[in-house]
């Protein structure tokens, strides 16, 4: 059975207590969103997750989308709950207000894209994909299509879509060839055909919106040749409302391993109307506004669905009753005791417990500091915080879906073969969770995106800004009393980390395989240490709890052991990954390709 509370105190505790008095400090862009309200957010969008959206998820699954004659239908009962959702104003949580958004935090609206994905992360696709493109046409769009597409969109009438895989190009962007004719009145033909588009056609909304990369006659070959263009399944009426259709089809949608209840969309178009955003053959980075965003995103789904096996997981091992305690019966009133006494059970339970709260926290800090990029009255600290954003981007997609699918595949374990059945449902987090270690970008791509841009970019600079925090944080807190042992722990996984550095640069630039055969390994590194310090800077703030007896539930006590346990049994996985990345290409690289 499918069950999920959202981590409402969890939650609270990064917003209000960890991250509150950060390096960033208070935004006065957000100066109206006080605690109380944050916190009324945040509770409304738990008992949407549990009461509306939940309910959909294994239903979802089990039923999928249709389609028939060229229209796409979703699961029963997503229609509705798509209505409730947008009438509530969700769609519109962290958008602009200049649009008719609400102008939230991001950190607020990424603990909603959280509890939205642990309930449903094929609901969660639709919307989160129009805040996206939405991106990308405020960042790049010329103020009439921002007039005419994004008050729909923002508001959620209309949905929106990034349209860039072809069937014989995937992260190869360059060798697209879906095609763009300019014509008199300034808009453009858009002739090709797209595959893999995330909710490209559904029955939720009047308007599809799609961003799709295609070429113009004079286009350069590769990626410096690649333009934007927005291109509606509908075209407006000057009032606003749809109009005639687009020659915009869907031709077909996948069968895949999961997210079945998302529409994945086969689209041809057809000298389909479209627009230009940004400039001819500057495409691509105006794309990666919305790819960015999305990426960001895309670690949040694996965040949630982590969590949902994770909640999951101990409601059955609280359940299932199997054996004895190594220590002595627990529940003499039982035929046997709750599997949750046993080592193992528990080992497992706590390693997804560790992930989900240590990525909980990597994900709560980035979205902080895109906020302070956005909104910080400090030109300095916003280009801190861009740094930071720029460098753990890849990081938060890639750590936080390979440990949200880790969590997913555990749950599973703890089940047994109940898990491996349909009946119970934890096997759906396991498919669902798995295509987010690949789309947007793929988990090696991210982590080639790491070392090969992020770390030797402006000399080092984005690095610089996570270093330097790490650093200054462990001298001032390695002689703390009570926080020692796990400064101590810290400085040397960040000391590994600082060696892998110098390795990958060094090797790096004498020989590029080098660095893309030591690219996964540096990733898993950087976001190990990335938790560890979030971890520390977390048992500081719950130490202190304890210590003045603030903690009446318990809260600060289990952080501090979930703490403790990273360190103890996660962390030390940095020295493994140390040794990998010195240990060079050579073995990975020297077996003839024949031999495969």
């Amino acid at each position: 059975m499918q069950v999920y509370e959202a981590p409402l105190r969890d939650m609270r505790f990064l917003i209000h207590e960890l991250f509150a008095k950060d390096e960033y400090g208070a935004l006065p862009a957000h100066a109206e969103f006080t605690p109380d309200l944050v916190d009324a957010v945040l509770e409304e969008a738990a008992r949407l997750a549990k009461d509306v959206l939940l309910p959909l998820n294994a239903s979802g699954d089990e039923e999928g989308c249709l389609w028939e004659n060229g229209v796409v239908r979703t699961p029963k009962g997503f229609k509705e709950a798509y209505d409730q959702f947008r009438d509530g104003g969700w769609c519109a949580l962290a958008s602009d207000p200049k649009w008719g958004g609400q102008g939230l935090p991001e950190t607020v609206n990424k603990a909603v894209e959280e509890m939205i994905s642990s309930a449903n992360i094929s609901f969660g696709l639709y919307p989160g994909l129009t805040h996206g493109a939405a991106s990308a046409i405020i960042g790049h769009a010329s103020e009439d299509l921002q007039q005419r597409y994004l008050p729909n969109m923002v508001a959620g009438v209309w949905s929106g879509t990034m349209c860039l895989t072809e069937p014989h190009c995937g992260t190869d962007l360059g060798m697209l060839r879906t095609k763009a004719v300019p014509q008199d009145d300034g808009s453009y033909l858009i002739t090709g055909n797209k595959i893999f588009i995330s909710a490209g056609d559904h029955d939720l909304t009047e308007n599809v919106i799609h961003l799709v990369l295609a070429r113009l006659p004079d286009a350069p070959k590769g990626v410096k040749g690649i333009s934007l263009f927005l291109v509606p399944k509908f075209l407006p009426k000057d009032d606003g409302t749809v109009g005639p259709r687009n020659g915009v089809q869907c031709t077909g949608i996948e069968h895949k391993m999961g997210l079945k209840a998302s529409a994945t969309c086969q689209m041809s178009f057809d000298d389909a109307k479209g627009w230009l955003v940004g400039e001819p053959h500057k495409g691509l980075a105006a794309m990666f506004t919305m790819m960015n965003t999305e990426r960001v995103s895309v670690g949040t789904q694996g965040l949630g669905v982590g969590t949902a096996a994770y909640q999951s997981a101990v409601a059955y091992a609280k359940d299932r009753v199997q054996g004895r305690s190594l220590s002595g019966t627990k529940r003499p009133d039982l035929s046997a005791d709750p599997i949750i006494v046993h080592p193992d059970v528990r080992r497992m339970l706590m390693t997804m417990r560790a992930y989900t709260e240590g990525c909980r926290a990597l994900q709560m800090w980035v979205a902080r500091a895109l906020d302070a990029e956005r909104h910080s009255p400090d030109p300095e600290l916003r280009q801190r915080a861009e740094d930071m954003t720029a460098l753990m981007t890849p990081v938060v997609k890639a750590l936080l879906t390979d440990l949200g699918h880790e969590a997913a595949q555990i749950a599973i374990q703890v089940y047994g073969g109940h898990g491996y059945i349909r009946e119970h449902g934890v096997e759906q987090y396991a498919r669902d969770a798995r295509i987010t270690m690949i789309y947007e970008g793929t988990n090696g791509i991210q982590a080639l995106d790491l070392v090969g841009r992020k770390m030797p970019t402006h000399a080092g600079r984005y690095l610089r800004s996570f270093f330097h925090p790490v650093s200054e944080f462990i001298e001032k807190n390695k002689a703390v009393p009570g926080m020692e042992k796990m400064v101590d722990a810290l400085e040397k996984s960040f000391g590994a980390l600082q060696l892998a550095t110098a390795t990958i640069a060094q090797k790096g630039m004498a020989d590029p395989e080098e660095a893309g055969a030591a690219a996964t390994d540096y990733l898993r590194l950087l976001g190990l240490v990335a938790i560890a310090y979030l971890f520390a800077r977390s048992a500081k703030v719950a130490g202190m709890k304890k210590m003045m007896g603030q903690d009446p539930d318990g809260f600060y006590a289990n952080k501090v052991t979930t703490v403790r346990f990273f360190y103890e049994r996660i962390l030390p996985q940095v020295a493994g990954l140390l040794t990998a990345i010195k240990a060079g290409k050579r073995s990975t690289m020297e077996l003839p390709e024949e031999a495969f």
